[in-house]
């Protein structure tokens, strides 16, 4: 039994490294598009909101695993 609780804690680990890869993906994905947005030559300020958002939720769950 101690045996599948370690194998279930690696697995875990290895899920959360994952997620946390991927998050960061998305954070950089959105900070380009943000770029983008903002260089254009009238940003669409709804875009611009939404774009910041999705950023900080990324930060803000990438942050809740790292301390986990």
């Amino acid at each position: 039994m101690a045996e599948m609780d370690s194998a279930e804690a690696v697995q875990s680990k290895i899920s959360t490294t994952d997620r946390i890869e991927v998050l960061k993906q998305k954070h950089a994905s959105l900070e380009t598009a943000l770029e983008d947005e903002n260089n254009r030559p009238m940003p669409d300020s709804s875009v611009v909101v939404n774009l910041k958002r999705e950023k900080l939720a990324i930060k803000d769950e990438l942050q809740r695993l790292d301390t986990a």
